[in-house]
């Protein structure tokens, strides 16, 4: 037998057991679900929209978010993070089409030391923006977090329907989590899962490119992304020191672009995601995750506008609790498409945030290693 082959099917038969065994563990009491959920509540600061704010440009701020058993150490699983526009008094709705986007990162060199795994690839847990205000897993699944563990949530707002009218808006913000010392007393256990992501680029040279890759074939790993001009000061540079950018300009017209994402969703095994979160700019037409080897489609959004004014009013994202394969050995690629009606540039974004099965997870104590604000408070 080919030994490749073996291997894929030795790593299924590692995943599947691991699956029953958690399974097994959740079957054996209560429902995770009737475990009592947590919430940590927050407000932005007050933003004026009194003006245009194109994407990424509007009026911004981070601050900090922590648990309230912070003092007390111990495993929490976030299962939710939800994201509404209201207006000064933090209550009163506002319109969605005012966000820009609601992020929230840890400090994954803390983390890492704290669960005693590899760093993760990406500080990013959450983004929420026009058309997905919320992400609630799916029920049994959290991500492991220690309540000691601080997290930045970054707020921008967005105005691109200027009417004349100055509003007075902020964010408000909504973490959910349960505690393991509640699962462990009702007899119920969670599903881990670890987040990372694959966002498109476009390549600052003369020419399409593959992020980390020098040799390649286009039947394996895909055209490469479009050439073409950064949109703001989102400048990254790969390991051949060639220049990206992730936030980029799509002139009038329609636009396809595709991004190889291997290096950037570095997947280490072969697992399952369960649940996939869309963030895009208006203009928008799809966007989509393709297994190149295997020459499938893993999860496609379609994105539906507004009628009488510029902005996402919903898109697709992807749950589930059975999951789809992914593997470590295949090769990804992101393909965004938007569409300018307008006759002048617009902006762009295209990232996928994936919430897959975590098989080298384990039950530990807290441990005290100091500070984990993430880097740049």
């Amino acid at each position: 037998m080919n030994p490749r082959r073996t291997g894929r099917i030795l790593s299924l038969v590692v995943h599947k057991i691991f699956a029953l065994l958690v399974a097994f563990a959740v079957g054996s009491g209560a429902a995770a679900s009737e475990v009592p959920l947590r919430t940590v509540e927050a407000l932005s600061p007050v933003y004026t929209v009194d003006r245009e704010h194109r994407s990424m440009m509007g009026p911004s701020s981070a601050q900090t978010l922590r648990f309230p058993e912070a003092d007390q150490p111990e495993l929490l699983w976030v299962t939710g993070f939800q994201s509404r526009m209201v207006a000064a008094d933090g209550i009163s709705p506002m319109p969605d089409e005012l966000m820009c986007h609601s992020n929230l990162d840890f400090n994954r060199e803390h983390h890492a030391a704290l669960h005693d795994i590899p760093i993760y690839h990406t500080e990013r847990l959450f983004t929420l923006s026009q058309g997905q205000l919320e992400i609630e897993l799916p029920d049994g699944f959290g991500l492991p977090y220690y309540s000691d563990e601080e997290f930045i949530l970054s707020t921008q707002v967005l105005q691109l329907n200027h009417d004349g009218q100055s509003r007075e808006v902020r964010h408000r913000i909504t973490l959910e989590y349960v505690r393991q010392r509640d699962l462990e007393a009702a007899g119920a256990a969670m599903k881990p899962l670890f987040a990372t992501s694959g966002w498109g680029l476009v390549s600052l040279g003369e020419s399409p490119a593959h992020w980390g890759r020098e040799e390649t074939v286009e039947e394996h790993h895909g055209p490469g992304c479009l050439p073409g001009t950064a949109a703001a000061e989102d400048l990254r540079d790969d390991v051949l020191g060639r220049s990206f950018s992730g936030h980029w300009v799509v002139p009038p017209g329609r636009q396809v672009n595709r991004t190889l994402v291997t290096d950037l969703l570095a997947l280490r095994y072969d697992t399952t995601v369960h649940y996939i979160a869309v963030h895009l700019h208006p203009f928008a037409e799809s966007i989509e995750l393709r297994d190149l080897t295997a020459g499938e489609t893993v999860f496609k959004s379609d994105v539906e506008g507004y009628a009488d004014r510029i902005g996402i009013r919903r898109l697709q994202h992807f749950e589930d609790d059975e999951g789809i394969p992914m593997y470590a050995d295949h090769e990804y690629e992101l393909v965004s498409v938007y569409n300018n009606t307008t006759d002048r540039d617009q902006d762009s974004m295209a990232v996928l945030l994936l919430y897959l099965l975590d098989t080298e997870f384990e039950l530990k104590a807290p441990v005290m290693l100091g500070s984990s604000a993430p880097p740049g408070e």
